[in-house]
């Protein structure tokens, strides 16, 4: 149970994403339309969810580009 609750604090909500990067929901979806988005888990439910290593990849490569 307790890597359960672990991995799900390791994943980001949609709206915890865009709250962190500060972006609207529509934003994030163009960028994910787009290929630019951070790599995403869709779960049975349709939601989805980004893990925090997959976002810190993703921060860091923007950087790099930068």
């Amino acid at each position: 149970m307790a890597a359960t609750v672990t991995r799900l604090h390791a994943m980001l909500t949609l709206s915890e994403l865009c709250t962190e990067l500060q972006i609207s929901r529509s934003t994030f979806y163009d960028w994910r339309q787009k290929g630019r988005a951070p790599r995403c888990i869709t779960l049975p439910n349709g939601s989805l969810r980004v893990r925090r290593t997959d976002l810190e990849s993703w921060l860091n490569a923007r950087e790099d580009a930068a």
